[in-house]
């Protein structure tokens, strides 16, 4: 998915919250959402239902994330649990904790906090059961270790 933005939806509607705009409280969702503003809550999908979420360009989220799939290429301050798929491009700022089934992370991508694999479940509202982590460097080691090796990693950048 890296590089192809543009394709990256499931099926179902889109919501955008465009770049001018504060969402304040929980956002409950399906199909894609698009955050190119703030929110400032948790983003949960609903359950067995797909989800996208993209967090775009300027966008932020500060709050917790728990949705099968996300891009991010924003700042989000929290946690990210995600049962699918993560992508975290070369702009991502993330200041939280990042439980992951499968991970993509280009180079700049930056997560303050630790990397844990999951298994898939298939639903990013289950807790995920948190495996062994082993002490890593800097974000080009990250990129190394998060695409060779499925075992969960702690970081600090």
């Amino acid at each position: 998915m890296l590089g192809s933005k543009k394709s990256a939806s499931v099926s179902g509607g889109t919501t955008l919250i465009s770049h001018d705009t504060v969402v304040v409280g929980d956002v409950h969702f399906c199909g894609n959402l698009d955050v190119e503003g703030l929110v400032q809550g948790n983003i949960i999908a609903q359950s067995g239902k797909e989800a996208l979420l993209r967090v775009v360009g300027k966008g932020q989220v500060e709050g917790e994330i728990r949705v099968p799939s996300v891009v991010v290429n924003g700042l989000v301050t929290g946690d990210i649990h995600c049962s699918k798929h993560l992508e975290l491009a070369s702009k991502s700022r993330v200041q939280g904790n990042v439980f992951y089934a499968l991970v993509e992370m280009a180079a700049g991508a930056e997560v303050n906090g630790s990397m844990t694999h999951v298994a898939d479940t298939g639903a990013a509202s289950e807790s995920p059961a948190p495996q062994a982590k082993a002490e890593g460097g800097g974000r080009d080691e990250v990129s190394q270790k998060a695409s060779q090796s499925p075992d969960a990693h702690q970081f600090a950048g």
